[in-house]
């Protein structure tokens, strides 16, 4: 690192850890000054009875109709519900799909008009409601992060939403509510949060703040995602990779992603691909590309043969590992190429790509 270098590192969540620690969120609720939370939830978490574990805890309203991948009406339709709700904050039960959506509707909510209003990076500065997470996946670390991306149908693009007012002011893990994961999802959103890392770790805003949370989340998710996978009513496997997801999600969301993101979204913008699944099919590609066996604390972690042992760790959790497995079409490819070569993520990327780079890419993943 230079000695001149200039770093900016934020983190404004507060992040409790406990097996049964859902039980918490009505306490945290009324720190915040809380008196009327509005619960945003999907049906799958409603079938599992996991809102009842919120125990103290009395919504004024609930929203169970999140999809796996969400969308800007949806969002509108939460967050008009919440205003009917005359709800004062806001609570996130579930994975990926359901944290983005809240912290979408948080802005709706809190700020007016239409969610395509406030898109981008830096638009959104007010201060949200107040928001409490419990994440019930442990990879897209959006508990913790100032991201979050929504698909438009109009436009069949995700839309990024990046500030530090997105993040949760309260994060709670609690390993007890990711045990009914199935295995599949399990292996899919490590190996997002292992993206998550290893991308960290190459991505020109890296700090050695984020170098040493990248590093120790991508070590933990070598040793504790295949126990996860193999047992997944082992709560300390469970325990060990919600701790590494959000390390990966405060690394990356200070640091950037890259090449292997950039190429994701796109997987699952055009043809509806989960974002672990698009991750963990085309990061050994990118770490490649990348020259990840070149990077010191990449080496160390996972030795000098880095892309191979990513590839390895997909193929044991029982993912696939080609995008034509992954509904992916061979005609899809150069409309792939020209959509990542356009998404933010390639702007902290370690290596420039240009198109004909991200289609050789695609390529190779397909």
């Amino acid at each position: 690192m230079a000695a001149d270098a200039y770093h900016e590192f934020r983190l404004r969540t507060k992040l409790v850890f406990q097996p049964g620690g859902a039980a918490l969120a009505a306490e945290e609720a009324a720190r915040l000054g809380v008196k009327r939370p509005f619960l945003v939830t999907d049906a799958v978490m409603a079938e599992l009875g996991l809102p009842a574990r919120l125990s103290g805890l009395e919504p004024a309203g609930v929203f169970r109709d999140v999809p796996q991948d969400s969308e800007v009406a949806v969002v509108e339709r939460a967050a008009a519900a919440m205003k009917d709700a005359r709800a004062d904050g806001l609570v996130a039960l579930g994975g990926g799909s359901v944290i983005d959506t809240a912290k979408a509707v948080n802005v709706v909510f809190t700020l007016g008009g239409r969610l395509t209003d406030h898109q981008g990076v830096g638009t959104i500065d007010a201060a949200l409601s107040p928001f409490i997470v419990l994440p019930t996946t442990a990879g897209t670390g959006s508990e913790v992060s100032q991201h979050a991306m929504v698909r438009d149908a109009a436009s069949n693009l995700k839309l990024p939403f990046v500030s530090p007012t997105l993040a949760a002011d309260v994060a709670i893990l609690d390993p007890e509510l990711s045990v009914s994961m199935p295995p599949r999802v399990t292996a899919a959103t490590g190996m997002d949060a292992m993206t998550h890392a290893v991308e960290a770790l190459l991505a020109t805003n890296a700090s050695p703040l984020t170098d040493a949370l990248a590093a120790g989340a991508a070590r933990d998710i070598l040793e504790w995602l295949p126990r996860a996978v193999a047992d997944g009513r082992n709560l300390e496997a469970r325990g060990r990779m919600l701790l590494a997801a959000s390390a990966a999600g405060i690394a990356f969301s200070n640091a950037g992603v890259g090449i292997v993101h950039a190429c994701a979204h796109g997987c699952g913008a055009l043809r509806g691909v989960p974002h672990g699944v698009a991750n963990a099919i085309l990061l050994p590609h990118g770490a490649r590309f990348n020259r990840a066996a070149q990077h010191p604390l990449l080496r160390s972690v996972l030795g000098e043969d880095a892309p191979d042992r990513l590839a390895r760790l997909v193929r044991d959790a029982g993912l696939p590992t080609r995008l034509r497995d992954a509904g992916v079409r061979a005609e899809d490819l150069p409309a792939l190429a020209e959509y990542a070569e356009s998404d933010g993520a390639m702007i902290f990327n370690t290596r420039e790509a240009s198109r004909d780079d991200l289609l050789a890419l695609l390529k190779a993943a397909y």
